[in-house]
Parts: structure tokens; C-alpha cells; sequence
């Protein structure tokens, strides 16, 4: 019996060791099997500290491979509480020089436990300043700060980044995940004291750089020529682009008022908007040459057709339309030159609503132009079945539909290369550590007018130059073909149209046979002196023409049509050194005298002088450069050349040494370099 009693004993036992553990094996099965993630992680919490270090950001170079954004190593400075003895001191001592309330140090400090970041991107006398203190405890570690090394110079285009190196506007923010890279992992190990004994990192992987369409110097003209502009018609704000034509790249995309990238959150959010591809509004008659190049495509018109303007007033769907001006009966080249309002509606009537319509959403209307840019806006173009019975002649002249300025850029670019319309692009190549990167684009070439109308509508355009509103802006040695524009604005106040507020832009590509540039400027309610100072031809026109006149010398255009003082020069030039060719001076002078008797395209002022300040300057010693050279040193003292051939400068007037006031004319005569003459023969070019 007592035997029995013992197995028995020894039987219970066994159970409950057999069933604790059972138990313990499941428990441990289930949190091995199920909860082992959320421990794991727990663990992980208490022993180990991450975080990230930012990669390198690639470079963005404009197109020539000059730097406009770069990152560079700075240090950021970082506290071990474990290695700490007096929080509060090092805490005090690290306020007076980072700035911060030392309160708030020592609560990061002590409630990190690990390794915790107190501040980001030192400067250098900043780091040195710690440093010298000695701190236990105390340590740096490398990151990136985005530097911008021209400043304001097409900030906007560009954009810039925030504290975490995340691109906001422009190419950081639509190519962030090709420019940012990959960041770095740094993971810090601690025991059951919270005593940091083990420290990892992972390297960060850079970004790739990206190479712009837009000319640094290009830029710098456009956004100094906008500025000057703005600041003389007293403008609330500005936009000037200029596009290669013949593919589309933007060389320039300049706004005002514009900020500094460096320290973006010192500007309000209206300096920092790209306002070439976000704003839109009604272009007014820079809008005419696409209803003329649709009229004339389809053939209800050609240009030297008669259409009675009726003496400036129209009746359309029970609305009285007013031109400007009384005009009778005129040309359709001279409804676009003379911009007669009239006499566009009554083209547009002929072609019809359904015809146009099409025609201008063939030309980009409304929709988005695909540009490599961020906030992108479509512009408004209402569908045909929403278009009152007045829409058409109100969409004629540039009303009730409402552009960007790249789409109507664009669309003009498209008439000046003879009908192709190309997608706006401002990102040349994009290239990581193994070679270019592919970027998806959409909007391949398009044909959307021909050759003839679109040679046609050149033409006219090049009377807006020579005869029209554009005549008082022509360029200096260049055909153009230009289109002015004066458009009402909305009061924000009544709702309607306002009588004071305007936006006035000016459209022109050159030179008009095989055009170079594309260049608009459009400048909002400009309230400048005079009558006329509302007027786009007046406010805007002045502006593209400087900007012309310096980039096609810059690009190194040949002159198509010469000036008199060209003719003069050369005679001279002949005259003084026999060892020109006699044939070829012969030549061009006849050249030169037949385009000066015909007039066309020619301009009988002098261009307007790059800086308007006063006083006396030193005519350098241009001899041997090239004419980018000589664009640039005559640019930086205030002067205007008068570029005659090409290779290098050979003879200069005034001469080298000369005294002169700031926005004189500086005749260089370019030549191959076996030709160049001494100094002492300078004196013939007068």
C-alpha cells in the first residue's frame, strides 16, 4: 500500500513537470513562432540607436558644365549621454555657442539616453569654437549641406532643399529621387546600462548629377535685363524665357521678384515661384500670329489679302468690339503688324470655330507642355461646346483663354523652325556612377503646321519688326520676327476686367531665316511714365531686345543685316590696311549698302545701353579675343559692341586706353588670327 502510495506520488509529480513544461515549451513557441518580430524589435529599441546620414546630392551644372548647385561636408555635432558626467555644464557651454536654450539641450540629452544629434551643418568657426572646448561626450560626425554658388541665378528653375536635404521647387524637387542618392545608416550599440560600447556605419550612396539646358550667362543677362525692366516700369512682378527653337531647350528661364536658394525661408513664397510654368494668364495679342498661321494653313486668307477693319469697331454675337486705333482696310500682314483687333476677328470668323479650335490644341493649348519642371499649369482653354457666340473673336485677340509662359514660347518657337513643336526641356542629361540615366519624357516632335504657312507667318511677324508695333525695338544687325501684347487683368477686388492692371508681354525669335533664340518677356501691371506705359511693345519690348541683342553675340551669330556704322567701318578698315582682302571688303561693303537702301529688317538706332548709370570708363585691350571675349569685357564695363566677322578681334575703336562714357559703342572688327594688325593701326576704325 505505502509502495503504491509512493509511485503514485512520483506519478503526480511527473504530470505536473510534464505539463510545466509543456507549458514553458509553448509559451516559448509562441513567442519564438508569433511575437518574436515584436520583441525583436523591443530589444532593439533598448539596445541599439540608427540613424541616417544624408548622401551626397548630385551636381546640377547649366549646360557649359559650370556648377549651380553642389554639396558639400559639413559637420554636425552630436552628445553621448553615456560619457557625460554633468549634462547641465555641457549643456550651458554648448548654448552660448549653438544658440540653443541650454534647458533644451539638457532635456535631448538626458532623454536620448544613446548618441543624440544637437545640431546640423555647423560652420567651420562654429565646429572649432566646440572643439576647443574639449567636451567628453561631445562628437562630430559628417553631413551634406546643398550650397548654391550663384546665389539668386535661376533659383526658381533650380529650387532648393530643406534641413532633411529633400529637393522643394524647381529640378531638386522633380529629379529628388535621381539627385538625392541613398543615405548612409549609423548604428550605435548599448548594454544593460545604457553604455554605448559598439558603434556601425553604412556608407551613403551619392546622388546623380544633372546637367541643365539653361547658359549661366544667358541667365545672368535675362534676369539682369528683367530686373531692369521691372524696376523702370515699376512692375509687381516679371517672367523672361528663352528657348533654342529648333529643339525646344531652355536657355533661360528668368523670374522677379526671385530669391536666394542659401536661405529660402528669408524670401515669402511669392519670390519663390517659378512663375514661367505655373502662372497663367491671358496673353493678349502675342496670341495673333496662331490665328493667323490657322487662317492661313487652311486657306481662308493670305497675307496680302485686303480685310476691312472697319474703322476700329466690330459687332460679334451682340458685343462691340473696339481696336485700338481706327484702321480701315488693311492687309492680313498688316492686321498683324499694326495689331488691329478687328481685322484678327474677322480672319478667325472666316476660319471658323471648329477649325480653330483645333488648330490651337494642336499648338499646346490648355494642356501641359511635359516640362522637366514641378506645378506644371495647363492654362485654360475651354472646351468647343462651352464657347459663347462672342468666344471666337474673344480667343482671337488672346482673351478668354490663358497661357504660360512656356506654352506660348513654345508655341511661337514652333512657327519660327517652320511647324514643328517641340517639348520644352530644361534637363540636358541626367548621369550616375555607371553612366546617363534614362529619364521617362513625354511629347515626342510633332509636325503642326507646314513650311510654307509657317514661312509665311515669319514673314508677317518680321513686319511687326520693321513697320509694326515691334518697330521702335528692333535689333541691331539682326532680322526679327516679334508680336507685342497688352492684356486686361481681373481686379481682384470687382471681379471684372480692370482698366489699371495689365500684363504686358513681348514675343520675338531671330534672326528670322534660320532663328536662333525665342526669347518673351511678360511683366504684370506695369505702371511706368507716360501714356503708353502699359502697353507690351513699351514695357516688355525693350526689355527682349536688350536680351536679344546680347545672347545672339554671345551664341556668336553671324549679322544678316548690317547697320551703317558696319558699312563705315568696313570702308575704313579697307582703307587702312590694304593687306584685307579687296574682293571680299568690296563685297560686303555692296552687301552691306544694298540691305541699308532696302530697309528691311534694319535698324536705325543704336541698341540700347546695357547699364544706364553715368560716368567714364577704360576701353580695354580687346585684341586676340574671341567675341564671347569681347561680349563679356564690354558687359562688365557698361559698354555695347558693335561686333563686325568672325574668329578673333583684330582692330577695336575707340582705342584700347580710350576714355569713354558708360554705354558707348565699342567697333571691333573680327578676323582669322594670320590678319591681326598692331595696336598702333587702330586708330582707322572709326
Amino acid at each position: 500500500m505505502e509502495q503504491r502510495n509512493r509511485r503514485l506520488r512520483w506519478l503526480v509529480v511527473w504530470m505536473l513537470a510534464v505539463v510545466w513544461m509543456a507549458a514553458v515549451v509553448a509559451r516559448l513557441s509562441y513567442l519564438q513562432l508569433f511575437r518574436y518580430s515584436e520583441y525583436l524589435a523591443k530589444a532593439d529599441r533598448q539596445q541599439e540607436r540608427v540613424f541616417e546620414i544624408s548622401p551626397m546630392r548630385g551636381t546640377i551644372y547649366d549646360a557649359k558644365g559650370r556648377e549651380l548647385a553642389v554639396s558639400l561636408p559639413m559637420d554636425s555635432v552630436f552628445a553621448d549621454p553615456a560619457e557625460i558626467s554633468d549634462v547641465d555644464v555641457v549643456a550651458q557651454l554648448l548654448s552660448r555657442v549653438l544658440n540653443v536654450p541650454a534647458d533644451d539641450l539638457a532635456n535631448r540629452i538626458r532623454e536620448a539616453h544613446t548618441p543624440v544629434r544637437l545640431a546640423r551643418k555647423l560652420s567651420p568657426a562654429t565646429v572649432q569654437r566646440i572643439s576647443d572646448m574639449n567636451l567628453r561626450g561631445v562628437f562630430f560626425q559628417k553631413e551634406n549641406r546643398r550650397v548654391y554658388p550663384q546665389r539668386d541665378l535661376a533659383a526658381a528653375a533650380i529650387g532648393y532643399v530643406d534641413v532633411d536635404e529633400k529637393g522643394i521647387g524647381g529640378i531638386e524637387q522633380s529629379l529628388d529621387k535621381e539627385i538625392r542618392g541613398h543615405p548612409g545608416r549609423v548604428m550605435v550599440m548599448a548594454d544593460g546600462h545604457r553604455r554605448w560600447y559598439d558603434r556601425t556605419e553604412s556608407a551613403a550612396d551619392p546622388g546623380d548629377s544633372a546637367t541643365l539646358t539653361i547658359d549661366e550667362t544667358i541667365q545672368y543677362i535675362a534676369e539682369k535685363e528683367l530686373a531692369r525692366g521691372v524696376q523702370e516700369m515699376h512692375a509687381l512682378h516679371g517672367s523672361v524665357v528663352v528657348q533654342d527653337p529648333n529643339n525646344g531647350n531652355l536657355l533661360a528661364v528668368a523670374n522677379w521678384p526671385t530669391f536666394d536658394p542659401n536661405d529660402p525661408g528669408a524670401y515669402p513664397a511669392d519670390a519663390r515661384m517659378d512663375r514661367a510654368v505655373t502662372a497663367s494668364y491671358e496673353p493678349g495679342s502675342i496670341f495673333k500670329p496662331l490665328t493667323m498661321t490657322a487662317a492661313i494653313e487652311n486657306g481662308v486668307v493670305t497675307p496680302d489679302e485686303l480685310i476691312n477693319c472697319q474703322m476700329g469697331k466690330i459687332l460679334i454675337a451682340g458685343r462691340v468690339i473696339h481696336d485700338w486705333h481706327p484702321f480701315g482696310t488693311l492687309t492680313v500682314r498688316q492686321v498683324l503688324a499694326h495689331s488691329s483687333d478687328v481685322g484678327t476677328i474677322k480672319v478667325a470668323l472666316r476660319l471658323g470655330a471648329p477649325r480653330f479650335y483645333d488648330v490651337l490644341r494642336s499648338f499646346g493649348i490648355g494642356r501641359l507642355t511635359g516640362i522637366d519642371l514641378p506645378g506644371e499649369n495647363p492654362g485654360l482653354f475651354r472646351p468647343l461646346d462651352e464657347w459663347s457666340g462672342s468666344s471666337i473673336g474673344s480667343i482671337a485677340i488672346g482673351q478668354e483663354v490663358s497661357v504660360t509662359p512656356i506654352q506660348i514660347v513654345s508655341a511661337i518657337s514652333a512657327i519660327a523652325n517652320g511647324g514643328i513643336l517641340y517639348r520644352p526641356r530644361i534637363v540636358k542629361e541626367v548621369r550616375g556612377a555607371s553612366g546617363p540615366v534614362e529619364l521617362h519624357t513625354e511629347g515626342a516632335p510633332r509636325r503642326i503646321t507646314d513650311e510654307r504657312t509657317s514661312a509665311e507667318v515669319r514673314e508677317m511677324m518680321e513686319d511687326v519688326m520693321i513697320e509694326g508695333t515691334g518697330e521702335h525695338v528692333q535689333l541691331d544687325g539682326y532680322t526679327s520676327g516679334g508680336k507685342s501684347g497688352t492684356a486686361q487683368t481681373i481686379d481682384p477686388k470687382t471681379g471684372r476686367y480692370s482698366h489699371e492692371w495689365y500684363n504686358a508681354s513681348f514675343i520675338e525669335f531671330a534672326p528670322v531665316n534660320n532663328p536662333v533664340v525665342t526669347i518673351l518677356a511678360t511683366m504684370y501691371v506695369p505702371r511706368g511714365p507716360g501714356l503708353w506705359s502699359h502697353e507690351g511693345a513699351v514695357v516688355s519690348g525693350p526689355v527682349v531686345q536688350r536680351v536679344a541683342q546680347q545672347v545672339l553675340a554671345y551664341l556668336d551669330v553671324p549679322h544678316d543685316v548690317p547697320t551703317p556704322s558696319d558699312v563705315e567701318t568696313a570702308r575704313n578698315l579697307h582703307s587702312k590696311n590694304p593687306a584685307l582682302p579687296a574682293a571680299q571688303t568690296n563685297a560686303s561693303v555692296a552687301r552691306f549698302e544694298a540691305a541699308i537702301v532696302g530697309g528691311k529688317g534694319s535698324s536705325g538706332s543704336a541698341p540700347t545701353a546695357e547699364f544706364g548709370d553715368a560716368g567714364a570708363v577704360t576701353v580695354p585691350n580687346l585684341a586676340g579675343q574671341t567675341i564671347r571675349g569681347v561680349m563679356q569685357e564690354c558687359s562688365r564695363l557698361g559698354l555695347v559692341p558693335s561686333i563686325i566677322g568672325d574668329g578673333i578681334a583684330l582692330k577695336q575703336f575707340p582705342d584700347a586706353g580710350s576714355q569713354v562714357q558708360r554705354g558707348s559703342r565699342v567697333t571691333v572688327l573680327l578676323g582669322a588670327p594670320g590678319t591681326l594688325v598692331p595696336a598702333s593701326d587702330r586708330q582707322g576704325l572709326n
